[in-house]
């Protein structure tokens, strides 16, 4: 029995149009061109020289879009061995240099790894339930001015430590832009 393969459109930067394709999965959902749309258009097009995370990769959609549109490194993690294959199938065949990917239990990434990042993509599995773990574990993991983009199956209010920047709904998916209160 072969296994169906997905696929998502790039839908900006030097990639803009190639397909992405990626193994059928329970906990998968790359995020719409829609929203991928309003996202880039929140975080401004080009993100030449940032530095991004894409915790839950999942699709690749979020990491290689970033990558397409200029960033200069791309952490993408995954745990899932088949995801991680047609993740790093993806990579050689856009010639993704500045993608690097990790299989680890995202937990375990955030608690070892000590670099920051520009742009943190925090879009878990919504049956896991991470979102409320993971946040907290941001903080020492983001730049100055740096943001965090989540997605979640029902409007979802974070701590005080964060400020909503920019937050909207497409069809059942909220999403939003969060960056660190400073005081």
């Amino acid at each position: 029995m072969a296994l169906m393969q997905r696929k998502v459109r790039i839908i900006g930067g030097q990639w803009r149009s190639r397909i992405l394709t990626f193994p059928e999965h329970a906990d998968l959902r790359p995020t719409p061109d829609r929203i991928r749309e309003t996202v880039f258009n929140w975080l401004g097009q080009d993100l030449s020289g940032l530095i991004c995370l894409d915790l839950f990769a999942g699709s690749g959609a979020l990491g290689f879009e970033a990558a397409s549109r200029g960033a200069a490194l791309v952490v993408m993690i995954d745990v899932d061995a088949r995801i991680f294959r047609a993740l790093h199938e993806n990579k050689e065949k856009l010639q993704a240099t500045q993608v690097e990917l990790i299989m680890m239990n995202a937990v375990n990434f955030m608690n070892s790894d000590i670099r920051k990042f520009d742009v943190i993509f925090l879009d878990p599995p919504y049956r896991s339930g991470l979102l409320p773990e993971l946040l907290p574990l941001l903080p020492p993991h983001l730049e100055t001015h740096g943001l965090v983009y989540t997605e979640t199956p029902r409007a979802w209010i974070p701590d005080k430590q964060w400020n909503v920047r920019r937050s909207a709904k497409a069809g059942a998916v909220h999403y939003q832009l969060l960056e660190l209160v400073h005081n």
